[in-house]
């Protein structure tokens, strides 16, 4: 599947993302018409974005937010009690958009080799479609109370984790060729990390996702398949 294929059979917005946000928290919204909600959600959410990226999610004030949003502050009251709370609740959100993701992405492949390549070209996917959300997560963990620091982090080594998974099945079937599959787990993190942390770069040099996956892929791939043996004539990828 490539971006264009995952961006279609996904629907992933920020728009569906904040009906989500909504849903989960409905309890705690006291806005209860959906539509309205959503419609302020998107607004709130995008403003906050925007913010993190010119001047650090710290350094923003509600006023700041109530400017850029063209909402009230009693509106922005209806949806969070504060700015921790709205850090929480978007961190929260980014870390149920991938899990559920990842997992449905990986539901289908069974063999290691294809299992892999779906879970790097997954992860590169939703970070390029969700790019300033992506950044803003891994940026403001710095600015997450104890707990929420805490499920960041768990978060972060359940990523990790799938690849460990992948890496450990594929080397019990002799797929892949791996010492320490936790630190390769963390190198492959590292690497689709690189692509939204660094994003200019890439976009500077032209290069598209497809091309950095594909590119990633066959990176990994060398380094973890087993050397061909003469005896046997083997061959296998």
């Amino acid at each position: 599947m490539d971006f264009e294929a995952f961006r279609k059979h996904y629907d992933i917005s920020l728009e569906t993302l904040c009906r989500d946000m909504f849903r989960q928290r409905a309890d705690v919204i006291r806005v209860k018409k959906e539509e309205t909600a959503v419609r302020n959600l998107v607004l709130i959410v995008d403003a906050a974005l925007s913010l993190a990226v010119e001047k650090g999610f710290d350094a923003m004030s509600l006023r700041d937010l109530q400017a850029k949003s063209g909402l009230s502050m009693g509106c922005l009251y209806s949806y969070f009690s504060g700015k921790e709370a709205l850090l929480n609740l978007m961190q929260e959100q980014g870390r149920r958009l991938v899990s559920s993701v990842m997992a449905e992405a990986l539901k289908a492949p069974v063999h290691p080799i294809e299992r892999l390549e779906t879970a790097i070209r997954t992860h590169l996917y939703l970070s390029e479609i969700m790019h300033p959300w992506f950044y803003f997560s891994y940026m403001e963990t710095k600015n997450l109370g104890r707990e929420e620091t805490r499920k960041a982090i768990e978060s972060e080594l359940l990523t990790e984790s799938i690849f460990v998974e992948i890496l450990e099945h594929g080397k019990a079937a002799g797929d892949f060729q791996v010492q320490d599959t936790r630190l390769t787990a963390a190198m492959i993190k590292a690497m689709l990390q690189d692509w939204y942390l660094k994003r200019w770069k890439y976009k500077r040099r032209k290069i598209h996702v497809d091309a950095y996956a594909t590119f990633l892929i066959s990176f990994i791939h060398a380094a973890l398949t087993p050397p061909v043996s003469k005896a046997s004539g083997d061959t296998r990828y």
